[in-house]
Order: C-alpha cells, then sequence, then structure tokens
C-alpha cells in the first residue's frame, strides 16, 4: 500500500492551521501573491508558520515574483518549500531557488491542448535547469493565476509521470477517491474544495478530504 501525501493550501487563520495539523496533512500552503483572496502577508505567514510541527511541510506560493520579493518573505518566514504559479520559466526558477536555498514545486497549468509529451518535457526541462527541483503540480488552465477550483482530464498524465506529481485542480471529498485511484500521484493539494469561504477551511470538511484520499490508498 502506498500513501498519497497530502497538502492544504491557502490558509489564512491560526485555528484552520491547527485543524490541517490535526487532521494529518502532510504539507501546508500559504500563498504569498498579493491578488489572491487566500493572500497572507509574510509577517502574517510568519504567525501562521511559527504554529506548525516539525515534519510538517511548509510551502509558500509565489505568482512572478522576483528573487528580491521572495528573499524578503523568506527573511522573515521559514517555508520549507517554494511554489511557482505564474509564467515563471525553468531558468527563473533556478535562480531564485539558488538565490533563496531552497526546493521548488512548479505548477503546470493544464489545458485542453495540453498533451503527455508535453508534460514529460515539462519536467524535464525544469529538472534540467536546477536540483533544486522537486516535482510537478498540475492544475487546470484557467484566467487567473493560483489555484482554479477546476477539474481537468486526468488521462492527460503520462502513467509514468503520475507517480512524481502533486494533483490538483478542483479536487474534492466527492471525487478525491476516484481521483487517487486513478491517477495514483504523489500527492494531492485541495483549497477551495475544504472552505467555508474563500481563505477560510471547514474542519469537517478537511478531515473528510483525507479519509477519501486514505481509503483510495488501502485499494
Amino acid at each position: 500500500m502506498s500513501r498519497t501525501r497530502i497538502k492544504i493550501c491557502g490558509l489564512t487563520r491560526a485555528e484552520d492551521v491547527a485543524a490541517v495539523v490535526a487532521a494529518g496533512a502532510d504539507a501546508i500552503g500559504f500563498v504569498l501573491y498579493p491578488q489572491s483572496p487566500r493572500y497572507v502577508t509574510a509577517s502574517q505567514a510568519a504567525s501562521l508558520v511559527a504554529t506548525v510541527p516539525p515534519f510538517t511541510t511548509t510551502v509558500g506560493l509565489f505568482v512572478n515574483a522576483s528573487v528580491q520579493e521572495v528573499a524578503a518573505v523568506l527573511d522573515q518566514v521559514p517555508l520549507s518549500l517554494l511554489q511557482f504559479h505564474g509564467d515563471e520559466t525553468p531558468e527563473q526558477c533556478a535562480a531564485i531557488a539558488a538565490a533563496v536555498k531552497r526546493p521548488f514545486l512548479r505548477a503546470a497549468r493544464i489545458g485542453s491542448a495540453t498533451t503527455a509529451a508535453d508534460l514529460l518535457k515539462y519536467e524535464s526541462d525544469y529538472r534540467s535547469a536546477s536540483p533544486w527541483f522537486t516535482g510537478l503540480l498540475l492544475d487546470t488552465l484557467v484566467e487567473q493565476y493560483g489555484g482554479s477550483g477546476k477539474v481537468f482530464d486526468w488521462s492527460l498524465i503520462p502513467e509514468e509521470l503520475a507517480p512524481r506529481v502533486v494533483l490538483s485542480g478542483g479536487l474534492s471529498v466527492h471525487n478525491a477517491t476516484d481521483a487517487v485511484q486513478r491517477v495514483r500521484p504523489y500527492a494531492v493539494d485541495i483549497s477551495s474544495g475544504v472552505e467555508a469561504a474563500k481563505g477560510i477551511k471547514d474542519a469537517a470538511k478537511i478531515s473528510a478530504f483525507i479519509s477519501a484520499v486514505r481509503q483510495a490508498d488501502d485499494v
């Protein structure tokens, strides 16, 4: 039996961080993108990260941020992992990661024209560009940056790539078991699917989502 890792993203409140930790999530995401309804300042993120226990990964989501902007956040917030969710090139991601000495995830936004070959090349380009690259997060292509809340066609994911990716985009309690059983990703990432309102998490939904993922793991 494999255990799918779980990241809950878009945390803005200490009580939600506590609920995520209590439910057994592996990673917690903080959105450092001012245009997002789930945005937290570096000061707010620092306060939230301070409540996270050891061995829970803290992830900072950035969109088209400069090296200086990322470094300024990390001066205040001891994040474990960076997540680039904009138009960053392999070279830009590599430069930022090297400057701040943090590993990073790269979000790949999946549209109807995306092919399996595109995803394999995308991963290869980033892996070749930087030793700090840890993998792809697959999300749905929409106009805005950040999380989409929409599902893409999971059949586009190459079978050989699936065990290395973080699956995102429109996941919920209702489709989590099916998603994990069909894709068998390394990890899943959810934000809006466990919310009572934007940026406000629902502890019952978090627990139910994690249970749904574990149900798939048991099969």
